[in-house]
């Protein structure tokens, strides 16, 4: 898969992996849209590959989820301005010593390239989905538990039963229509992340806290674990401060509980 494939998501590792293990908080709102498109892109196409009706199910549910989104505000011309900003720091690098221009070209390239689709779906590149009166149905029925089962939607179950090559290729087509935002943003996380400097943190008792520099306009935290430990953090904060607290699952099923250790572990500010 190539550095952005959207089934690369490099803030999940499997419990198997050596690597550490990462976890994300944003900081804008603009960076946990981007997320949580990030987040549905790749569930969507992931439940796609699976031939059973369940995982068609969940992949169209995931789609759904992705319109409804983007249904609030002008985030694809938002994109196109950040595609813009990082196309042009990257033609500012070319003349620096010491610069991979090959790989900077790489980048570039792919950078001006998706700016290019995105140009060519144009303002409207979502409404035709959302006109579709099959997907209109299910989304309206959705909103009910239950509401999409065999009765409230025959239409739905029908096509569900068809061969999984039919409902890959009308699954796809729907996905056309959406490829060239979600892969921006795809690009655009991957940049982000690729700007991770992470510098070793202690949080006493669990706790640690961090205020930010004036004027920083950090959008994104990422701290580092290793996948031994039984801990996850817990991040709030804003663009002033970033507290983080490490908790532990309850062996009850009640609520997680802070560690009262001194926690080592990394964090990046980007």
């Amino acid at each position: 898969m190539g550095k952005n494939s959207p089934m690369s998501d490099p803030a999940v590792l499997t419990a198997t992996s050596r690597e550490p293990v990462i976890y994300e908080q944003p900081l804008s709102e603009r960076m946990r849209t981007f997320l949580r498109l990030e987040f549905l892109y790749h569930q969507a196409l992931s439940h796609a590959e699976h031939e059973g009706s369940w995982a068609s199910r969940a992949a169209v549910q995931s789609l759904l989820e992705i319109l409804a989104i983007l249904s609030r505000g002008d985030l694809r011309n938002e994109v196109l301005k950040e595609l813009e900003r990082h196309a042009i720091n990257m033609g500012q690098l070319q003349s620096r010593q010491g610069v991979d221009t090959g790989r900077l070209q790489s980048v570039l390239k792919n950078l001006l390239g998706l700016r290019e689709q995105l140009n060519a779906c144009g303002a409207h590149y979502s409404q035709r989905l959302k006109e579709n009166e099959f997907l209109c149905a299910i989304k309206h029925r959705s909103a009910i538990p239950g509401g999409t089962c065999e009765f409230d939607l025959p239409e739905y179950s029908h096509w569900l039963r068809q061969p999984y090559p039919d409902r890959l290729r009308d699954f796809e087509d729907w996905m056309e229509d959406l490829r060239p935002l979600c892969d921006s943003i795809a690009e655009l996380l991957w940049l982000t992340r690729q700007t991770s400097v992470f510098t070793e943190k202690e949080a006493v008792g669990g706790l640690y806290q961090q205020t930010m520099e004036r004027g920083s306009n950090h959008e994104l935290v990422r701290i580092a674990l290793s996948p031994d430990t039984n801990l996850f953090p817990e991040v709030s904060g804003g663009s002033h401060r970033v507290i983080v607290r490490f908790l532990s699952l309850s062996e009850t099923g009640g609520r997680a509980q802070q560690s009262g250790e001194t926690v080592t572990f990394r964090m990046s500010c980007i």
